[in-house]
């Protein structure tokens, strides 16, 4: 499966903090990582909002190979350029298994791929979701910092909201890594 990586416009080792939380967390569950494919855009600009740029790093890096399932995990800024270009992706063919935007704050997110919200609070959680947004979504609680949550998964604490998935939700808080790798699981199984 193919991971998608759109940043927001911050500096760049906020998003290697970000993988390094994710693996770490998969590493923990005893699953094999190396089955994704991670694939990180690398602008770091104005490019981040434009779905037009993804979509050529995603052609370029994928070979066209469209039918290759693809999760798009995005942040802040980055959330706008990666919808448009999961919707072209899936407009040209492309298999979109999934979407998950992180604090993806008024940006509206209607697809026909499945679509996950992940908040640094509940307020941006509450008036994301006026504009849109699937079933199994995440806040921070205690809320973070904005870059925290993407710097930081794994120490960003939560809760896991409007669960619809074959997989239960913990009954427990959970980190916003656990949250992505559970959602990542079950894409990979599905």
């Amino acid at each position: 499966m193919n991971i998608i990586i759109c940043p927001g416009i911050h500096e760049p080792e906020l998003t290697q903090n970000f993988i390094s939380g994710l693996r770490e967390e998969i590493a923990v569950s005893g699953v094999n990582h190396k089955t994704m494919n991670i694939l990180i855009y690398p602008g770091n600009s104005f490019c981040n909002l434009s779905g037009f740029h993804i979509l050529q790093f995603l052609r370029d890096r994928l070979e066209n190979r469209l039918k290759s399932p693809v999760v798009f995990i995005s942040f802040s800024a980055g959330v706008v350029g990666a919808i448009m270009a999961a919707s072209l992706w899936q407009l040209l063919g492309g298999h979109v298994k999934a979407f998950i935007a992180m604090d993806g704050w008024g940006v509206p997110l209607w697809a026909n791929f499945p679509i996950h919200r992940m908040s640094h609070d509940y307020f941006t959680h509450w008036s994301s979701s006026l504009l849109g947004s699937g079933h199994n979504n995440f806040y921070a609680e205690p809320a973070v910092d904005h870059l925290f949550m993407w710097r930081s998964p794994q120490a960003t604490q939560g809760w896991w909201v409007n669960s619809s998935m074959a997989v239960s939700p913990p009954a427990s808080r959970l980190s916003a890594a656990k949250f992505l790798h559970l959602l990542l699981k079950c894409y990979e199984e599905k």
